[in-house]
């Protein structure tokens, strides 16, 4: 909160004033009518509606690129391009990723860093606004997440808000960076590292979702460390002299084998998964080398570490075991999440303001139509969304789950997740099925929706310093009061750009007829061919 006050620019009482960043009305507190945006906050998000076709425009391309973490170099290119045009200095290659990169642009304070994940999954892809299952290229990646549409949203904010920070000579700083290998958690820590947050006074990042909401404190979700290890044996021949042999393969079984038995011994909330990365060449050659990846997950950044210890353990002792001798290397980590309090209680207001989509006939037909061929189950409501999300509050109970390295970003200043309404309710994670609607009108308006929520956001914190410094002190004095920040990699750990290079080289070619061309097309969907929304083959 301190580093904050001393860059602080106090506006005069009028100019504050003038702009009116927000107000409760009688009707919100009486709770009759949603409240609505005012002054440069309204602005701001008509700043957003004029820029509907970049939306759009932004979303299909990134998701006609396809690409899995560590490889968005279309992605990278596409972007750093966009924002150099609109005036924002870009650094590429940063914190060792040759696919990343930082913009920025204004000068002084507030620093308003806006984050948004780019990565795809494997073997994901899937023709946008057909309900039924239709790859794009068989086996190919695809974005079974919906990562390619979050900087549709960040982008239009920024470009909104900075068009009135011109015009009004407001002071403070916007950044737009990007979440690369979010999949393999395999960036934010390092950022968190190398210290790019270290200026920043704010963080809002956006993540598609099947609503519009955010959320606040922690105990929801897991943190985790994604670690690779790698045996070594001796090779022999497997039926001649097997015993001169000494065989990595069999030191990846029993370290699979330990950990399977150790999970007894786990506490309930953690989750822990692997693959076999390398399992040998041949079946009559002893393997020499093999590999295991695993993912280590729990709810406190302490019993990660206990886990982790674990691990190592078993894995040394596997080694041991089999005369072998093994190497590990960090993957990606993750802490836990913890968001900001007061930054996500004013977003939350702003949802309230900008209130959902309103989707069209076509739009609910086809989201009724995927959740029919998913079977999906325990909906709050079938189709999409039509009830706004409570802001959510930490559970009275801890919850497991998923992991976003994010949370790195949380521990290092005040940050808030946006997730926005661009996906289909009920739809898989980690599956095609979750790609299905990402270039499509939902995916767009719901998009266009988070766009305005986070213009507003972002209006409130460039005119009220007051908003920042309650931000500062939850962070500091709540948030950070018993736990110290340390990132579960350390200074010689490097990022494992490596990953997905062979799928990319494998995919790639086969993937280029079907970029998109906003040249030629008005929509992805119309250069697909796709009626949408295309119910049967």
């Amino acid at each position: 909160m301190a580093r904050f006050k001393k860059a602080v620019v106090v506006a005069s009482t009028a100019l504050a004033l003038s702009m009116a960043p927000w107000s409760v009305t009688a009707a919100e507190e009486s709770d009759e009518a949603p409240p609505a945006l005012s002054g440069l906050q309204a602005e701001a998000a008509m700043g957003v509606e004029r820029r509907e076709k970049l939306i759009q425009e932004i979303i299909d391309s990134l998701f006609s690129f396809s690409e899995l973490g560590f490889q968005e170099f279309e992605t990278q290119a596409y972007m750093t391009e966009l924002l150099e045009k609109e005036g924002f200095s870009v650094e590429q290659s940063v914190s060792g990723m040759p696919s990343g990169w930082w913009a920025t642009w204004g000068s002084g304070k507030p620093v308003i860093a806006l984050g948004s994940d780019v990565d795809g999954i494997p073997k994901a892809s899937q023709m946008p606004g057909v309900a039924y299952r239709q790859p794009m290229v068989e086996g190919a990646p695809g974005h079974g997440e919906g990562h390619n549409s979050g900087h549709g949203v960040t982008v239009a904010a920024a470009l909104a808000v900075k068009e009135i920070m011109e015009r009004e000579n407001l002071p403070g700083t916007l950044v737009i960076w990007p979440g690369i290998a979010e999949e393999l958690v395999g960036a934010k820590s390092y950022y968190a590292r190398d210290g790019r947050f270290e200026d920043v006074d704010a963080v809002l990042f956006t993540h598609v979702g099947r609503n519009l909401q955010t959320s606040w404190g922690g105990d929801r979700g897991t943190g985790l460390v994604s670690v690779q290890y790698q045996f070594n044996g001796v090779a022999a021949h497997g039926a001649g002299d097997p015993w001169r042999g000494k065989s990595a393969l069999d030191a990846v079984e029993l370290m699979n084998v330990g950990w399977n038995y150790k999970r007894e011994h786990l506490r309930p909330l953690q989750r822990s998964h692997y693959v076999v990365v390398d399992g040998g060449d041949q079946p009559n050659v002893v393997p020499s080398k093999a590999s295991v990846w695993y993912f280590i997950r729990e709810i406190t950044a302490k019993h990660i570490l206990e886990n982790f210890e674990s691990l190592q353990e078993i894995a040394e002792g596997a080694a041991m075991m089999t005369g072998t001798t093994v190497e590990r290397r960090i993957i990606g980590s993750a802490w836990p999440r913890h968001f900001n309090k007061v930054i996500a209680e004013r977003m939350y207001h702003n949802i309230q303001a900008v209130g959902l989509p309103e989707w069209s006939n076509d739009d609910q037909a086809f989201a009724l139509a995927v959740q029919e061929l998913m079977e999906a189950e325990n909906l709050d409501e079938e189709g999409l969304a039509t009830k706004l999300s409570e802001l959510q509050a930490p559970p009275e109970k801890p919850i497991s789950g998923g992991s976003d390295d994010i949370g790195d970003v949380s521990w290092n200043v005040p940050t808030v997740t946006l997730r926005f309404p661009s996906n289909i309710p009920g739809t898989i994670g980690h599956n095609w099925s979750s790609a299905m609607a990402m270039a499509t009108p939902i995916a767009h308006k719901g998009a266009a929706a988070g766009a305005k929520v986070l213009a507003a956001t972002m209006m409130d914190l460039l005119t009220e310093p007051e908003l920042l410094e309650e931000a500062w002190t939850y962070f500091e004095e709540e948030q950070l009061k018993d736990i110290e920040y340390v990132p579960f990699i350390s200074d010689d750990d490097v990022p494992a750009i490596e990953k997905n290079k062979a799928i990319m080289m494998q995919y790639k070619e086969q993937l280029k007829p079907f970029y998109y061309d906003p040249s030629k097309y008005s929509t992805y969907l119309e250069q697909l061919g796709v009626n949408y929304p295309q119910l049967k083959p």
